[in-house]
């Protein structure tokens, strides 16, 4: 878990100058992985939440918390007891926090301009039964994650003047119509009127979603929705 934690360099992940200090999240995650009782796993959160990955004062949160996610959560099935709870505190509040309006996005595998909270709800998933085992706490962070849903999309076709996107839905998509980012190629569009046709059904993630007043070249295959509110949280 340290050497993972050594080869970040976290001075090269961008974040306000006068708030994120890069020391204080390679500081504080070794401290907590290493944190053997409940005063050491709280120094660490405090540097965590001191300019680490957040700013508790201010409720900022860092792009350096989608990268120190998957760490905490190491932390959290590894750790303490107490460094369990430090560290899942730490994600529900960098999940639940908005950034610095430069540097609100981060560059994924699926997407260069990704919105944080989109970006750390990701890595939550990918951890779904470590976190559904962890108990309460760990169900509700999953439930938190899947309002920050990602549609990839794989086709389309016209439907009078709207179109049908066919794809993949990870996360929940809201009943109603959804203002919507889409990414392509790292240019966002937001698409105002968008609503769900049908969810994913018996497990698969098949979906196929609305989109009023647009034609299906404009939503290519291997195109993003992600929720437009998430990309205009600002701190």
């Amino acid at each position: 878990m340290l050497d993972a934690i050594d080869a970040v360099d976290w001075g090269d992940i961008l974040g306000h100058p006068d708030w994120y200090e890069p020391a204080r999240a390679a500081r504080g995650l070794r401290a907590l992985a290493d944190a053997a009782n409940l005063a050491e796993a709280a120094e660490a959160g405090s540097l965590l939440g001191g300019g680490g990955i957040v700013h508790g004062h201010s409720a900022a949160v860092f792009p350096a918390a989608a990268v120190a996610t998957p760490l905490l959560l190491d932390i959290a099935q590894q750790g303490h007891p107490a460094a369990k709870e430090t560290a899942l505190g730490l994600v529900d509040e960098a999940l639940s926090s908005y950034p610095h309006a430069e540097y609100r996005r981060v560059t994924t595998s699926y997407g260069t301009a990704v919105p944080i909270c989109c970006a750390i709800a990701h890595r939550l998933r990918a951890r779904t039964a470590l976190l559904a085992g962890l108990g309460k706490r760990g169900r509700a962070l999953l439930a938190d994650a899947a309002e920050h849903w990602r549609f990839d999309i794989r086709e389309c076709v016209a439907d009078g003047n709207d179109t049908a996107a066919f794809g993949a839905l990870v996360g929940l998509f809201p009943g109603g119509v959804e203002a919507v980012e889409l990414h392509i190629g790292g240019e966002i569009t937001v698409l105002d009127e968008v609503a769900r046709e049908y969810p994913p059904v018996g497990g698969s993630l098949e979906a196929c979603l609305r989109v009023t007043g647009r034609r299906p070249g404009e939503l290519p295959p291997g195109a993003v929705l992600f929720p437009a509110r998430c990309g205009e949280r600002v701190h």
